[in-house]
């Protein structure tokens, strides 16, 4: 049996095949996932499982370089921006590297999403609850 933290297969399984720069996406129940991207669909019902404990859970086994989020999620949902940047930059720290951030009108941020390894669906239904996660290396 697995000794890390990710249990679920498919997750592991895309993050264990990242190369360096390549891409994935935690979203919200409602980001509309591009033909061709794997979708992992985690979403139970509203709000399970939360936006955040989805990011952690996939963060605890990928190493990040930078990330990209929808600019309209400042305005719209300040307190889960904050969060959401604290994470970020707690992560960083965490792996010894600082991950930049960018913030992208939804609009791209969806045409991003379709560079995308893989889509993993949560429960949240914050709006622009979304980030796209681009792997670094650990070495």
């Amino acid at each position: 049996m697995k000794k890390g933290i990710l249990l679920n297969g498919p997750i592991s399984r895309i993050v264990s095949m990242l190369g360096h720069g390549d891409s994935i996406c935690v979203s919200d129940a409602g980001l509309p996932i591009p033909h061709g991207v794997e979708r992992i669909d985690l979403a139970l019902h509203a709000g399970m499982p939360p936006f955040q404990e989805t990011l952690h859970a996939v963060t605890a086994e990928m190493c990040v370089e930078r990330a990209v989020i929808a600019e309209e999620l400042e305005k719209s949902e300040p307190a889960f921006h904050c969060r959401l940047l604290k994470d970020i930059r707690d992560l960083g720290r965490e792996q010894g590297n600082e991950i930049t951030v960018e913030a992208v009108p939804h609009e791209e941020f969806k045409k991003l999403s379709g560079d995308c390894k893989a889509v993993m669906r949560s429960g949240e239904c914050t709006p622009y609850a979304n980030i796209i996660l681009y792997a670094g290396v650990t070495f």
